[in-house]
């Protein structure tokens, strides 16, 4: 598929970036407003950055994050309405930007209309437990499972999903779709695909197995969570033996299918958070250098901190709002921009690193060697974390890259 062979993307939380209230937000005066035209002045800087996708968190409407859905066909009040969303589409797509909505499938929120006529009915698309009351996903009890075995939810997510490629979305992020059956996700890609041919789904899978869900639950990609916590977590070890696992593992992912790579997003520790300026930018020049299909968390191309709390309001730090426009930003962070915009550049002009392979070798705790490999191409990696953090990087074109930090 041509638009996973090229695809950056760039990952942005819109409730946050916009900086929309969270919770407690309804009888709030200053609540609803036209926020998602906020994103507008940054896609010039997305484009100019290297991306040419925005992979967008949840924007429909919602009782307070956005992933406990009240209506998957209305735009939340916080961020605006359908002409708000009409024209960030028309503004992406004037830049050659696509974009990737966040579906939420998996559950709704309670306050959702299809709970209440569930309970009323004594059954249907919400999973009921034995008093009634309808099943809490994970112990969260603002949040109502589905029942995928329910012919009526697959017909929902057909209906939505289709509704909004049909307003031009390139395609999905499906939530939490480990916990969905494979053959739901098989049913429902088929069916849009008729329509749809070119439409593109990505699974978040943290646990579980990642290629069922591409080969039997016909998604496209998997987000790969074992090489993301491999990444961050030799770097702050100093344990190259890890990372070296991890891309042996990877590599046996990357034969059968192209997987979703990163090194942040909105669930998780910022990455300078977790290693530092410098462990970020070696986890940065990792990401680019290795097969699959990376996305970039807004503000981790500036340094950006932030890390999990507690309650409530614990993903709060990892979401925060955005300035107005770019121009805004601090300086603090233009060197780490920098060097994306370079290790992007890398990467375009080497694509077959998209669909590569990865060989080990040569690894220690604080040094790792390895080669990537694709359509009669080679690209070497050197990474060091002691006495410093380095990166070496030879092409078979000559093109070299280095840097220590």
């Amino acid at each position: 598929m041509p638009l996973l062979d090229h695809a950056i993307w760039w990952h942005v939380y819109p409730l946050g970036a916009a900086g929309a209230p969270v919770r407690d937000w309804r009888d709030r005066p200053d609540a609803h407003g036209h926020r998602l035209g906020r994103l507008t002045p940054w896609l010039d800087y997305v484009v100019e950055l290297g991306c040419d996708g925005l992979l967008l968190g949840p924007i429909f409407d919602s009782a307070t994050h956005g992933y406990d859905t009240l209506d998957h066909f209305r735009i939340d009040p916080r961020l605006g309405d359908d002409a708000d969303f009409d024209r960030l589409i028309a503004e992406a797509h004037s830049r050659g930007l696509s974009v990737i909505l966040d579906g939420v499938f998996n559950h709704l929120g309670v306050g959702h209309p299809l709970v209440e006529r569930t309970r009323e009915a004594g059954a249907g698309p919400v999973r009921l437990d034995g008093d009634g009351r309808p099943r809490p996903w994970e112990g969260h009890g603002d949040l109502a499972e589905l029942d995928h075995s329910d012919p009526a939810v697959a017909d929902l997510v057909v209906e939505v999903m289709e509704h909004w490629l049909g307003r031009g979305i390139a395609g999905w992020r499906l939530d939490v779709a480990y916990a969905v059956p494979v053959e739901f996700w098989a049913e429902v890609t088929g069916r849009v695909r008729r329509n749809f041919p070119d439409a593109v789904f990505l699974g978040e899978i943290i646990h579980g197995d990642y290629l069922a869900l591409i080969e039997e639950g016909g998604l496209d990609t998997v987000t790969q969570y074992e090489l993301w916590k491999a990444i961050w977590s030799s770097i702050r070890d100093v344990n190259f033996w890890e990372l070296a696992h991890a891309l042996q593992r990877h590599d046996e992912f990357s034969a059968r299918a192209l997987m979703q790579t990163f090194v942040g997003n909105h669930d998780v520790d910022r990455i300078a958070s977790r290693v530092g300026d410098a462990g970020a930018a070696l986890a940065a020049t990792i990401l680019f250098t290795l097969p699959g299909l990376p996305s970039i968390y807004s503000g981790d191309e500036q340094a950006f901190r932030g890390t999990k709390g507690q309650g409530a309001a614990a993903d709060d730090p990892l979401r925060p709002a955005l300035p107005d426009t770019p121009d805004q930003l601090s300086t603090v962070g233009q060197w780490m921009y920098n060097l994306h915009r370079e290790l992007i550049g890398l990467r375009r002009r080497h694509p077959w690193l998209a669909r590569a392979r990865v060989e080990i070798t040569d690894t220690s705790n604080p040094e790792l060697t390895y080669a990537v490999t694709g359509d009669g191409h080679r690209l070497d990696v050197r990474l060091t974390l002691e006495p410093e953090v380095t990166a070496e990087l030879r092409f078979d074109d000559g093109e070299t890259f280095r840097r220590s930090w």
